[in-house]
C-alpha cells in the first residue's frame, strides 16, 4: 500500500508539472492622455505713442562688397532678409527694400525726419518692396545717425523697428565716392 501511494503522489507531482502556468491577465489598456488646451500665442505687445520705445524688430544688419556698390541686409541669421539696403555706383542710387509684394506708400521715421515714400516691388529681390533714394538724399543721412533705430511702416505690413547701424552709413558713403 506504501508503494501505492508512493506512485500515486509522485504521478500527482508529474501531473502537476503538466498543468500550464495561470495566466497573468492582460494589461489593462494605457489611459488615453486627456488633451492639454494649447494656449494661444500671447498677442503682439502693444506698441506706445513713442516709436522710440517700440522693440527692434529681431535681426542684424550684415554688410557686404557687390559688384557695382554694396549691398546691407538685416533679418535673423539663415532666415530671409526683412530689409535690404542696396548701393547702384553707376546710376549713383542707393534702394531701400522690405518686405512686402502690393505697390504701397511706406512711411520712414527717423528721430530727426519722416518721410512718405511710394514702394513698389523690387525687380532684384521677390518678395520685397524698394524705395529708391538719389546717393546724396540728406534723408539717408537722417536714416543712419537715427539714434539707435528707425521704422518702416505702412501699406498694412508688420511695423520694421530697424537699428541704425554702420553699415547703413557705409553703403551710402559706397555711393557718394
Amino acid at each position: 500500500m506504501r508503494l501505492l501511494s508512493l506512485f500515486a503522489g509522485a504521478g500527482l507531482v508529474a501531473l502537476a508539472g503538466c498543468v500550464p502556468a495561470p495566466s497573468t491577465p492582460p494589461p489593462a489598456a494605457a489611459p488615453r492622455p486627456v488633451p492639454v488646451p494649447v494656449a494661444a500665442p500671447p498677442p503682439a505687445p502693444a506698441l506706445g505713442a513713442d516709436w522710440r520705445d517700440w522693440p527692434l524688430t529681431r535681426g542684424d544688419w550684415r554688410y557686404r562688397p557687390a559688384g557695382n556698390g554694396s549691398v546691407a541686409t538685416y533679418g535673423a541669421a539663415g532666415g530671409a532678409p526683412l530689409a535690404i539696403l542696396r548701393c547702384d555706383l553707376g546710376a549713383r542710387r542707393v534702394t531701400l527694400s522690405r518686405t512686402g509684394s502690393a505697390p504701397a506708400t511706406l512711411t520712414l521715421r527717423t528721430t530727426s525726419a519722416v518721410r512718405a515714400i511710394p514702394a513698389t516691388p523690387d525687380p532684384s529681390a521677390p518678395g520685397m518692396l524698394a524705395m529708391t533714394f538719389a546717393a546724396n538724399d540728406g534723408f539717408l543721412d537722417a536714416i543712419g545717425f537715427s539714434r539707435g533705430r528707425f521704422v518702416v511702416e505702412g501699406g498694412g505690413l508688420p511695423v520694421l523697428v530697424i537699428p541704425a547701424w554702420p553699415e547703413i552709413l557705409r553703403v551710402v558713403e559706397d555711393c557718394r565716392r
